[in-house]
């Protein structure tokens, strides 16, 4: 692939992503140091409303140090500990390619205790519901900011399969609005969270068979790259002359669908009515993708190969699960790159942080410009200064743990978050952070 493109591709999505900060900061939204305008309103409304003055009343307490969005009395956010937490958020997701938003949640939602100061208000308190919100881009923007260095690092190495994780990228933005938007609430399967907790338990164990000998006989080409690979690495010399490079495909169709797909994305969250111009953006985009055709890559002296459509469902899919659970289902492009695409480890953290990355830029900038959700600009510049430094080691140092370790890693985290939604499904709330 053309180097100078993705470049410019990605200054663009950077681009993109300081104008949502801009644009989210127009207008006034703080009007003190302390709380920005949005929760002063939300605090008025709630005052307002009498099913649920009580409670902000109770909450908030007059003359106290302020907190969080500068709420007196609200939990404060240390950035030191802020930072630290954050490189271990970046390190993580930019190791495996997942896990990123729930590590987060952990430090925001648990450590930071937002999350149980926000129920505080009641359910549908407009103060809960704007503190939530803030908590989830609060996350994303770490994600976020993970998934484009370790973007950028894994294609400068030469293990990212971008036109893979552009067109997981493609089903995954147009699912996570065109899904929700079509059955519209008419299919919730929040009710059965504890039995996709098991299902995660069954695809850890699925993953742990794909490491057994005879699991990971069924994937010769996965198996030699990574052997190829750990030998150059024990070896010392240059991988990235022998890394991912495309041999077939159509970029342009390619890039032209996920700019139509992002696109109907931005409009289906920013512009009021004229729902139909998204329809037909999202299909036309998902349209074009069965026009790249087929991809074929090497690495490492390996050949791989898949047709555009088939990760683009798989993006689909995942996105319907996330949708109907209410779940972040970003964790599941893993296994999806390692059991159905059939890559090494070693390239599936940058291709899923990838298309991680696409997504997380149309969420911030929907509920930053769309729906002025404020964040806490101290606190989020601290983790994004640990984001930074984790997700730099990262791909630095996960070519030193052999691609069994790297799944075995994503797989104790795969049972940490099966044990979450189990048991949030079966006894009414988690027993491991986030809570």
């Amino acid at each position: 692939m053309n180097k100078s493109k993705l470049f410019i591709a990605t200054a663009l999505l950077i681009v993109l992503s300081f104008v949502t900060v801009a644009l989210a900061q127009t207008g006034g939204d703080l009007t003190t140091p302390d709380m920005p305008q949005k929760m002063q309103d939300a605090i008025q409304k709630s005052l307002a409303d009498p099913t649920h003055a009580a409670n902000t009343q109770k909450v908030i307490t007059p003359g106290a140090e302020p907190g969080f969005l500068g709420i007196p009395g609200a939990p404060q956010t240390g950035l030191i500990i802020g930072l630290l937490w954050a490189i271990w958020v970046g390190w993580i997701f930019s190791t495996v390619g997942a896990f990123g938003g729930i590590m987060a949640g952990v430090g925001h939602i648990t450590i930071f205790g937002l999350a149980d100061y926000a129920k505080a208000f009641g359910k549908g308190n407009p103060v809960n519901n704007l503190l939530t919100d803030s908590i989830r881009v609060s996350n994303q923007w770490l994600v976020g900011l993970s998934g484009c260095i370790s973007s950028f690092n894994y294609y400068r190495m030469g293990r990212l399969v971008a036109p893979l994780g552009v067109c997981l990228a493609i089903g995954g933005v147009g699912g996570s609005w065109l899904v929700p938007e079509l059955t519209a609430g008419k299919i919730s399967l929040k009710a059965y969270i504890g039995y996709f907790g098991i299902i995660v338990f069954i695809l850890g164990c699925f993953l742990i068979y794909e490491i057994t000998p005879k699991g990971a006989a069924k994937k010769k080409e996965a198996k030699a790259a990574a052997q190829a690979f750990e030998k150059a690495v024990r070896e010392k010399t240059d991988t990235s002359d022998q890394g991912v490079k495309i041999i077939e495909g159509r970029y342009t169709f390619m890039w032209i669908a996920v700019a139509v797909v992002v696109a109907s994305a931005l409009w289906i969250n920013l512009i009021p009515g004229a729902k139909w111009v998204a329809y037909i953006l999202v299909l036309i985009g998902w349209a074009l993708t069965l026009l790249v055709g087929e991809i074929r890559f090497t690495f490492f002296g390996q050949e791989f190969s898949f047709k555009a459509w088939i990760p683009m469902v798989g993006g689909i899919a995942i996105a319907a699960i996330a949708s109907f659970l209410g779940v972040g289902g970003g964790f599941l492009y893993v296994p999806f790159l390692t059991s159905v695409a059939g890559l090494p480890m070693f390239l599936v953290a940058g291709t899923s942080a990838l298309c991680v990355l696409v997504g997380m830029i149309v969420s911030i900038f929907s509920y930053m410009v769309g729906k002025g959700v404020v964040i806490a600009w101290g606190l989020i510049g601290a983790e994004l200064i640990g984001i930074f430094i984790g997700s730099m080691i990262g791909p630095r140092t996960s070519k030193y743990i052999p691609d069994k370790f790297l799944k075995i890693i994503f797989i104790v985290l795969a049972f940490y978050v099966g044990l979450r939604y189990t048991t949030k499904g079966f006894l009414g709330y988690s027993i491991v952070p986030p809570f």
